[in-house]
């Protein structure tokens, strides 16, 4: 069935209709049309001004815009030919429209040069081949506010207090998703403002029923040293009145679009992505190796902490890193020694013994190792 445009009766009738405080529904069912073709009458064809409908005045509006629609170009093919010479030196149609302006004494807007290039693609053209990206064309919303993904009586970032802002205090978080090429598998991710003290959790799927999930057992983990969380401004993240609920935490929101706001967790997403590259699939990622990620970033010194790492800041005890490093330093003095050659008999002594030497430092080495999580877990 083919869409017919509103009549000059059918206008007069939803005037009369409305004078009765009719509903739009019911203006709907009685002309035979969908409510959203009432709704969109009334947002076109309203008098801008006084806010008010007039069959007359909405039945021009609706003649004058079809009128201007169907006209035909009102740039000759000479100034088309000009404007295609720069697409095709793969100029934007913004820079195209610029340059004409200031050097070929006629005025085309960018928008104009991408309608014409979409339309070239339908009819089977190569034009679009010279553009960076290509727009979809979307119908115009008029006067409509996109409530996608909108969660009414969020907590916004600008209800925090100045204690979370100036990093005064320990236990404020930022929280954020890291997506995988299929678009499912991802990590949640946590970074904790003051120290940098990041925790990754794998989920199969960015829901928030899932998202919520890997932010309890986070939590969990870690008990008291969660305050607050400032969250991106995903859907992923709804549920979060589950978390207040559970835990002594508040959530707060940050502004859509507006990444910087949790630069902590966004910087910290980027030094993610050396080992989990942009482009690549998390379905094999286990949670294993989201913790040695963690692990790593975790223990390694920071700049803006005087080169200490968040580990022994977040924990206030020594860091690993130093452990690490003493054993490597250990572990290469004795490698060395290898390589003092006397007499044979003494050369054999002495590898043995720093073998044994070797094997000792090792097992010495796991043992501090295991005493020092075992501290950290009943911290």
């Amino acid at each position: 069935m083919s869409y017919q445009q509103l009549s000059q009766q059918e206008r007069y009738t939803i005037h009369a209709l409305l004078r009765t405080h009719c509903s739009l529904s019911t203006i709907a069912k009685e002309l035979g049309r969908s409510k959203s073709t009432i709704c969109r009458e009334l947002n076109r064809n309203r008098r801008p001004k006084l806010n008010t409908y007039s069959p007359e005045i909405a039945h021009s509006y609706a003649t004058a815009r079809r009128k201007r629609n169907r006209r035909g170009s009102q740039f000759s093919p000479d100034q088309w030919r000009i404007v295609l010479l720069l697409i095709k030196a793969d100029y934007s149609p913004e820079q195209a429209s610029n340059i004409i302006k200031e050097y070929f004494g006629f005025s085309i807007s960018h928008e104009t040069i991408y309608l014409y290039l979409l339309y070239d693609k339908k009819k089977g053209g190569t034009l679009f081949k010279h553009l960076r990206i290509v727009p979809k064309r979307r119908r115009k919303r008029y006067n409509s506010h996109d409530s996608r993904g909108v969660l009414p009586g969020k907590r916004m970032i600008a209800d925090r207090p100045f204690e979370i802002d100036s990093r005064a205090s320990l236990g404020h978080w930022e929280g954020d998703t890291v997506m995988g090429k299929d678009r499912h598998h991802c990590i949640v991710t946590l970074v904790e403002r003051k120290t940098g003290f990041l925790i990754i959790k794998k989920v199969k799927a960015r829901t928030s029923l899932q998202v919520n999930a890997a932010c309890v057992a986070a939590i969990r983990e870690h008990g008291k040293k969660f305050v607050s969380i400032t969250f991106d401004n995903g859907t992923e993240f709804h549920a979060y009145k589950d978390l207040e609920y559970l835990f002594p935490v508040t959530c707060y929101f940050a502004n859509p679009y507006h990444s910087w706001e949790r630069g902590t967790n966004e910087n910290t997403n980027g030094l993610i992505r050396q080992y989990l590259p942009k482009g690549s699939c998390m379905k094999r990622v286990t949670q294993a190796e989201c913790d040695r990620i963690a692990y790593k970033l975790n223990t390694r010194p920071r700049k803006r902490h005087g080169y200490k790492t968040p580990f022994e800041l977040f924990y206030n005890v020594a860091s690993p890193l130093h452990f690490d490093l003493e054993f490597r330093h250990f572990f290469f003095y004795i490698l060395s020694s290898f390589h003092y050659q006397p007499f044979p008999i003494v050369h054999l002594v002495i590898t043995v013994s720093n073998l044994c030497l070797l094997l000792l430092s090792i097992s010495l080495y796991l043992l501090l190792y295991t005493l020092f999580y075992q501290t950290i877990q009943l911290i």
